[in-house]
């Protein structure tokens, strides 16, 4: 699946396969480490909202997750 904007998806493709590798190589087998994808994770994540933001989405009143925050009470 590509990206919101297409500057971003070989930043996507990138992330998307170090998460991959991290999960099935260290996480799924007891290895829960820090996530060695946060770097990417965050360029992708930069990319991302500059190309809502050129596209003019609306985004008010999403909450956006990431690495480091918490996930919402169910």
């Amino acid at each position: 699946m590509n990206s919101v904007g297409e500057a971003c998806t070989d930043m996507k493709r990138e992330y998307d396969q170090c998460f991959n590798r991290w999960f099935a190589e260290k996480f799924l087998k007891g290895d829960q480490g820090g996530d060695p994808c946060t770097e990417s994770f965050t360029r992708y994540q930069r990319c991302v909202q500059t190309a809502i933001k050129e596209k003019d989405i609306p985004v008010d009143g999403v909450e956006f997750m990431g690495p480091n925050k918490d996930k919402p009470e169910s």
